[in-house]
């Protein structure tokens, strides 16, 4: 079940940040990541759960030397990915649902909860994952599941449409994030025979991002641009 597209018919304001975010996940990748080929950049800004938890940049094997303070990275590994495929898969994530969040608690409001669900997604998996692990993690998986975290419980019954099969349909947006959120679960916890890792993914920044998303955007919303809610 993929997201699509969902109800935009009350939005009021222009999803600048949205647009920007995704621009810069998407440059970033092809003229600083050289769409994957320039792995020295991508081990130089990516967070590595050894650095972060000793504070020190550690440039060994096939890490590189950080040049900014190894905390930076939680937030410049936030715009890297891994592929063609991570990249599109988020950047449609992004799309949409981040317009949605932006409209109701406005530009400055929904830059600032995209970032801190990023991190604390990114702490998550460094706290997981131990000061012995020196495998970097990047992406922004984990503020967008701050995103969808957002979304679930401001708009849970808002319509998004869906590839399902070989057809499109609507379900309300608890189901197609459920039905997400359930999967970032069941994976984590190494229930389909992974581990915490995921073979790669960060269930970990999946999941504390979807919290970190749920417990803030409350706070985002206060006074926040309402609007007409549709299907609520």
């Amino acid at each position: 079940m993929l997201p699509i597209g969902d109800d935009n018919s009350d939005r009021r304001v222009t999803p600048l940040v949205n647009y920007v975010l995704i621009a810069i996940n998407i440059l970033v990748f092809i003229l600083l990541q050289g769409m994957g080929g320039n792995e020295k950049f991508t081990y130089a800004y990516s967070t590595v759960p050894a650095e972060i938890l000793t504070g020190k940049d550690l440039a060994t094997g096939m890490l590189e030397p950080t040049p900014v303070p190894v905390y930076f990275t939680l937030i410049t590994s936030m715009f890297m990915h891994g592929g063609w495929a991570h990249l599109l898969g988020n950047m449609l994530f992004l799309w949409v649902f981040g317009d949605n969040i932006e409209n109701r608690i406005g530009h400055v409001r929904y830059l600032i909860f995209y970032l801190v669900c990023g991190i604390i997604a990114s702490l998550c998996h460094v706290f997981i994952s131990g000061d012995s692990s020196e495998i970097p993690s990047l992406g922004a998986s984990g503020a967008i599941s701050g995103v969808l975290g957002g979304y679930m419980l401001l708009f849970p019954s808002r319509r998004v449409r869906v590839m399902m099969g070989r057809g499109v349909g609507e379900v309300p947006a608890f189901v197609a994030l459920g039905i997400w959120i359930v999967f970032q679960i069941i994976n984590g916890m190494g229930m389909l025979g992974g581990d915490q890792t995921g073979g790669g993914v960060a269930y970990a920044a999946h999941i504390g991002g979807f919290i970190a998303g749920l417990a803030l955007i409350k706070l985002f919303d206060i006074g926040g641009t309402k609007g007409s809610v549709i299907n609520r």
